[in-house]
């Protein structure tokens, strides 16, 4: 426990923080013995809207916003806006508003598609005097002025700005919420409590401003968001992970990832979940997938080797897919903070899906290409 509060407190004093969605869960496992964090458990049963704000009795939680958007002359962005809350003391002994309780992570970044340009910036505060927080009682997440919240109708409302990058969205969903997993929990490893609590807002309909390298941008298009929530950490032999989030434009979504195993194999808990242009939505096993890489490029930067190019199938569900990054370097490299580097950018898609062609555009998360394993990092 001590390590990894050292831990913290030294990301802390170094002002800046990592994330990646499933990286967040191997930095959760200081408090679980004294049973002071809630562990996500089967059963638990989604309430909307009230489910979109903040669960502090769990560890770790975050709300990731990934869309492609493109303005009134073609010109395609790609962009991520990501608030993290991360457990440190459960029950502070010290009154003072300055104890941590949470740490308040936040990432934001924006990938210029047309101009092949990819920016970044991270954040991390406590909430202090209302530097960074997450509502229990609405949907309002902050840091400093980066914020995400609902409207009066329930919109989604963004707003971001750092350096050359600035956006003003507002988003509306064309479906319900999607929950992944079984039961109510999406398994990440073989022990009881090795879950979150996880869905998807997986069509946004996005429209609003974006200023990139001097430059401002009306522009609209499809974005997707991650709510998730639970108290756990992956296992030694998990040493990372691909995700992909999909929206064909067929009206088809899919949310799909793999944990890699040391041993090079995938890990039996890998799943996803397919959503039809209705809404509908069917979960995606371990052996009823298969996701293959090729093409990789190499950052001259950290050294790592990433995929660029994936075949993304699922033959009981007719669909097969060529995957392509739409910049080759998306690569965050965290040397400021947990020293982590990973990539995480848009895609694009083509295949078939019930025998029909079929085109698409999401987001691709990629760690453990390069440096030690995340889960002997953090364990």
């Amino acid at each position: 426990m001590r390590i990894f509060l050292q831990f913290l407190i030294r990301v802390h004093l170094r002002s800046s923080a990592s994330h990646i969605a499933l990286l967040l869960c191997v930095t959760a496992a200081a408090y679980v013995a004294d049973g002071a964090w809630r562990q996500a458990l089967p059963g638990y049963k989604f309430q909307f809207p009230h489910d979109h704000a903040s669960h502090p009795e769990f560890k770790i939680e975050w709300w990731y916003y990934t869309g492609n958007l493109t303005d009134g002359e073609g010109h395609r962005f790609g962009y991520q806006l990501t608030f993290f809350r991360i457990g440190v003391d459960p029950r502070p002994s010290n009154p003072s508003r300055w104890a941590v309780r949470d740490l308040f992570m936040a990432h934001f970044a924006m990938t210029d598609i047309s101009g092949k340009r990819y920016r970044f910036a991270e954040r991390i505060n406590r909430a202090g005097v209302g530097w960074a927080g997450a509502s229990t009682d609405r949907y309002r997440v902050w840091n400093q002025d980066w914020e995400a919240c609902l409207d009066a109708s329930g919109g989604h409302l963004l707003r971001a700005a750092e350096n050359e990058m600035r956006l003003e969205l507002h988003l509306n969903s064309e479906k319900p919420p999607v929950i992944h997993g079984e039961n109510g929990i999406s398994q990440k490893g073989q022990q009881t409590g090795n879950a979150s609590h996880y869905y998807s807002l997986t069509r946004l309909l996005t429209r609003g401003t974006l200023a990139f390298a001097g430059q401002s941008f009306k522009v609209e298009g499809l974005s997707w968001m991650d709510h998730e929530f639970g108290t756990s950490f992956l296992e030694p032999e998990q040493v990372g992970w691909d995700w992909f989030s999909l929206q064909l434009e067929d009206g088809t979504d899919l949310m799909l990832f793999q944990l890699r195993r040391a041993d090079g194999s995938r890990d039996p808990h890998s799943s996803g979940t397919l959503i039809d242009s209705s809404g509908k939505s069917s979960f995606i096993g371990y052996d009823t997938f298969v996701l293959d890489s090729g093409q990789k490029w190499r950052s001259t930067a950290s050294g790592a080797s990433y995929p660029i190019e994936w075949s993304v199938k699922i033959p009981g569900r007719n669909l097969d897919l060529a995957v392509r990054t739409a910049v080759a370097d998306q690569e965050l490299r965290t040397s400021q903070s947990t020293g982590v580097n990973y990539w995480e950018g848009a895609i694009e898609a083509v295949g078939t899906r019930n025998g029909q062609p079929v085109r698409g555009r999401g987001y691709l998360e990629m760690t453990g290409y390069g440096g030690e394993p995340i889960s002997s990092r953090f364990r």
